[in-house]
């Protein structure tokens, strides 16, 4: 992996070294003590949680339990100033800690968040201590277009090796895949989430299309090479454009795919489909109408749209961590707060889907290609990169598990466009 790399690295995740905040009462070779109030912070953490089948494990090995179910998943705490952490931020903290060893799970990652997630969902102390947190220190970063540039860097420029590793070979889809079949390989699955987005596209040849967001391209080069359209790409991750660029010309497709590095704000020219898979959580909720104006000044009177996106069943925002350290700037929006994209210029919601489940199934993918590489990512990054990685991917199987996370995938077209399928059963054809 090349110098630049390296240094994307160091920069996109800033981690605090395992030692910041050690206690200092620590015995070299010995567990350091726990005190009658390091007890009370760890039983006050786990009613914070309302009382969930965790046990937290303090670093001299006493084990503090909740006092109603059979804990089924356990915690260990490395130090006293982790505790002391967690209990005045987790939802920000915890992330930090586990990435540099300072909190383990012993047991399975993903079962441990689950548990923790639903609990902290369904207790009122918790969520009313999150929504100060979120409103007097969690500011998420802006994305006017000064700073988009900065926060794609910081999650896409990180090495396109990186991503090679455990994406998908065929097509380097960074986006839930769609699983007409559960026993489909994650290619296959890829390749089914393509299709049956340009089925909802009704794509014919000779079509223009742009696309917002565009990743590696792969999803561009389907559609030129399996329907017969001109595709223009935006995208502002520099890196990605070198990929999908390269890659369309050994295809032979660059003729039929532009890939343009400028921000979707700037997209030029006119097109009967407009499509984003993926991106709209990095657009930020107050620019939603900017988004709308782009659509309505680039797309043809009878043009049809698809935006794929992340999104919530209520208003809430991001995961303080993942936030800071893995996804900077990015919202993820409700059905309601996404129709602000569409309403100013009347544009018809055709279709919606909820693809949550699929998204479970492509992140398991994700992570088991992920830990089957550990050994090669950390030894090219480090081991903090690697449990970070490990825990957002982890975290996102069980916020999706959990239903704090939804997948939307929302077809439109203009309010008076009359030339509409008149059932979905296109949806479903066999190719």
């Amino acid at each position: 992996m090349d110098k630049g790399i390296q240094k994307n690295k160091a920069v996109s995740l800033n981690i605090p070294d395992i030692t910041d905040g050690a206690t200092g009462d620590e015995v070299p070779g010995a567990p350091s003590r726990v005190s009658p109030f390091d007890r009370w912070m760890a039983r006050k953490l786990l009613d914070l949680l309302g009382e969930p089948p965790l046990t937290l494990v303090l670093w001299n090995g006493e084990e503090i339990a909740a006092s109603s179910d059979k804990p089924v998943a356990r915690a260990l705490i490395r130090d006293g100033e982790a505790l002391n952490q967690l209990l005045i931020n987790p939802a920000l903290h915890f992330g930090d800690l586990y990435s540099v060893g300072r909190i383990e799970i012993d047991g399975d990652l993903i079962e441990f968040l689950e548990i923790a997630y639903r609990a902290a969902a369904s207790s009122p102390k918790y969520q009313k201590l999150k929504a100060a947190q979120t409103r007097l220190f969690n500011r998420p970063r802006t994305n006017r277009l000064a700073e988009s540039r900065d926060n794609i860097h910081h999650h896409y420029d990180i090495g396109n090796d990186f991503y090679e590793l455990w994406l998908d070979d065929a097509a380097m889809q960074y986006t839930c895949a769609y699983f007409p079949s559960p026993d489909l390989t994650l290619e296959q699955a890829q390749r089914a989430k393509m299709d049956h987005v340009c089925r909802k596209l009704r794509l014919k040849p000779g079509d223009r299309v742009v696309e917002a967001g565009g990743g590696w391209g792969g999803f561009a080069r389907h559609m030129a090479r399996h329907h017969g359209v001109r595709v223009a790409s935006y995208n502002i991750s520099h890196q990605q454009v070198v990929y999908a660029r390269e890659k369309a010309k050994a295809e032979r497709l660059d003729g039929m795919v532009d890939y343009i590095e400028d921000d979707y704000r700037n997209i030029a020219g006119e097109y009967d489909v407009f499509v984003s898979i993926g991106m709209l959580e990095h657009v930020g909720r107050d620019h939603y109408g900017e988004l709308g104006d782009v659509i309505d000044r680039c797309l043809t009177p009878d043009g049809r749209g698809l935006i794929h996106s992340i999104g919530r069943n209520k208003p809430e925002r991001m995961n303080a961590w993942i936030e800071k350290r893995i996804f900077p700037g990015a919202y993820p929006p409700t059905l309601r707060e996404m129709m602000d994209i569409y309403e100013k210029h009347e544009f018809s919601v055709l279709d919606v889907e909820n693809l949550r489940l699929h998204y479970v199934k492509t992140l398991r993918h994700w992570i088991e290609r992920l830990n089957r590489h550990a050994g090669k990512i950390e030894a090219s990054y480090d081991r903090a990169f690697l449990r970070a990685w490990r825990l957002y991917l982890a975290g996102s199987i069980a916020a999706f598990a959990t239903g704090s996370l939804q997948l939307f995938q929302v077809v439109f077209t203009r309010g008076d466009n009359n030339d509409l399928p008149w059932s979905r059963a296109h949806l479903y054809r066999e190719e």
